[in-house]
Order: structure tokens, then sequence, then C-alpha cells
């Protein structure tokens, strides 16, 4: 997976060779401004469109689509700068001094900064159209596999999938799919409420929750289960409302029953300061036991009654 280009050329001996920055100003792609105020009148106009009529229980499935069409174009110069990185590699591997071998390398080095500027332009237009599908829905947009990472400094918040952390740990890369900061796991199960209001009070003592472990980790990031039908949905949706990175573990059906202990196991491999536990089945039972038994604070919400902790430490 993709990480910066400059990461890409560390620990290659660049010797005698000086890589000049992209040849590229902000007037080559659309402004913040621009992008911000025509998905914002496309978005709206796209709604109205839909509502009152037979369509409008499709709109949250049009509304994905039409974020996913800016995060597969962000993907596809990220591939591309990874196949120029790559020339790039071995064109600094066969250096021979020529005329030619340098023209070759500065065509090669020109290509990948274009990718890399287009991909981070393409991902600024998914992160907008993000907060739009937000605002509209609820929930927190990521694809349905791999990851939703940001490379802009801007942007700090990002969707990350257990495949592609655990692949930068194993490659010790640090790159855009390795979180900064604390782990906190969260997770729980799916519950019905008999009314709306009743929901609306389940998701407010859980971003109450969310606050308060937050208050004591400026610095966390959220580790959860990425169930879009389930809690995790309002932990998803809290953490991109607050800028948080988002590690998301993923049940691996191969493994049938299995498969949620041993997203347990590799959560709590994360060494989280705190585990924030909802109500759900024996699967979350058990990962409250395994926490404890590693010395992980475990912030107790299967009640919904109780009061929340004062203290966390």
């Amino acid at each position: 997976m993709y990480d910066s280009f400059t990461h890409h050329l560390a620990g290659l001996d660049l010797t005698g060779l000086t890589i000049k920055l992209a040849p590229f100003d902000p007037s080559d792609f659309p402004s913040e401004e621009a992008v911000e105020q025509t998905l914002a009148a496309i978005w709206s106009d796209m709604f109205v469109m839909f509502s009152g009529t037979s369509l409008e229980a499709d709109a949250e499935d049009v509304a994905w689509g039409f974020v996913n069409l800016f995060h597969r174009a962000a993907t596809r110069k990220s591939n591309q700068l990874d196949r120029a990185s790559d020339e790039v590699r071995a064109l600094l591997a066969a250096a021979d001094g020529s005329e030619v071998h340098s023209s070759n390398l500065d065509e090669q080095v020109e290509r990948a900064q274009a990718a890399e500027a287009s991909m981070m332009a393409f991902e600024q237009m998914r992160e907008v159209a993000a907060s739009l599908y937000l605002d509209e829905t609820g929930s927190s947009w990521k694809p349905f596999t791999g990851s939703r990472s940001n490379h802009s400094r801007k942007v700090t918040s990002a969707v990350v999938d257990a495949r592609d952390f655990l692949r930068a740990r194993a490659e010790r890369r640090q790159d855009a799919n390795t979180p900064q900061g604390t782990p906190i796991v969260f997770s729980g199960g799916r519950s019905s409420f008999a009314t709306a209001e009743d929901a609306k009070a389940f998701a407010s003592k859980v971003w109450s929750t969310l606050d308060k472990v937050h208050d004591h980790v400026p610095d966390m990031f959220l580790v959860h289960g990425g169930d879009t039908k389930g809690v995790d949905r309002l932990a998803a949706s809290w953490a991109e409302r607050h800028d948080i990175q988002q590690l998301v573990f993923s049940l691996d059906r191969r493994l049938g029953a299995r498969a949620g202990f041993k997203r347990n196991e590799q959560m709590l491999q994360m060494n989280p300061r705190y585990v924030i536990a909802l109500p759900g089945n024996g699967v979350l039972e058990r990962l409250v036991i395994d926490a404890k038994a590693r010395r992980i604070t475990v912030v107790d919400r299967r009640s919904l009654g109780a009061s929340i902790p004062k203290r966390y430490d």
C-alpha cells in the first residue's frame, strides 16, 4: 500500500543525485473552496431528487457510491505512484551516470510526483464527500475493502483496515496505514430499540463515554470491528466528527466460529490503554475477561444504566 514518495526513496544511495520538488502549485488543482462548494451543491441536488420518491430508500447506497468514485480515483493514482516509484528505485540501482539514464530518472520522478499530487487531490475530494455522507446518514464512510487513508498533512483522520496495518507493521514501515497515538479498543454488538428516542438516548451515552475517554487520552486512535449495523457505527461516526483515526479489524469469515475470538486477540495485541465494552455477545464477554487478565482497564458500559466511571487509571 502507498506511503509517501519520499519514503519510497528512503534508505537508497542518492549520492550525487537530487530529487527536485514537484513542479506543481495550488492553481494546478481545484481549490478547496471550489471542491467544497461544488460537491455540496451536487449532493444537495441528488438528495432532493430522491426525496419523496420510491427510490428514497436507496439514496444511502447511491451516496456511498458517490464517495467511492473519488476513493477509486485516488487508489488508481496510488497504484501509478507505486509503479513509478519502483521504476525510480530500479533506475537508481542501475545508475551509470549517462545522460540517457539521467533523463529516464527525471521522467520517472516527475511521473511519481504527478501521481502523488493527483492522488492527494482526489483524497481531498473524497474527504469532502465523506463529510457530506456523514452529515446525511450519520455513518462514517469506509470502503468495502482496504483502508481510507489520508496522505495530506492537513488531515489526521483515517479509517485503516487491519490487514493494511498488520502488513505495514510487519514491514516496519511508518506510513498512512500506521495510526499514531494511543490505541483504545471499542467493542459491542447490535441492539434494537422500541422507539427512536431510546435509540438516540443509547447513542448519546455511547458518545458521552467516548468523549470522557478522549478527555483522558487526547492522542487516542479508535480500534473497532467496523460493523456498519452495530454499535461500531456509532463509534465510527464519533471518531470522524472528532478527527480521530480508526483502525478496523473486520471479521475473517474463513475462520468460522473462531473469527470473533481471533479478532479479540488481534485487538488486544495492540496493547490498548482502555477497552470500552458495550452490550454484546459471548465474544464480547471473552474480550473483557482477556483484557482484565492482561491488566488492561475496561470501561464497562455493558449496562448502560450504570454511571460512567470518573477515573480510568
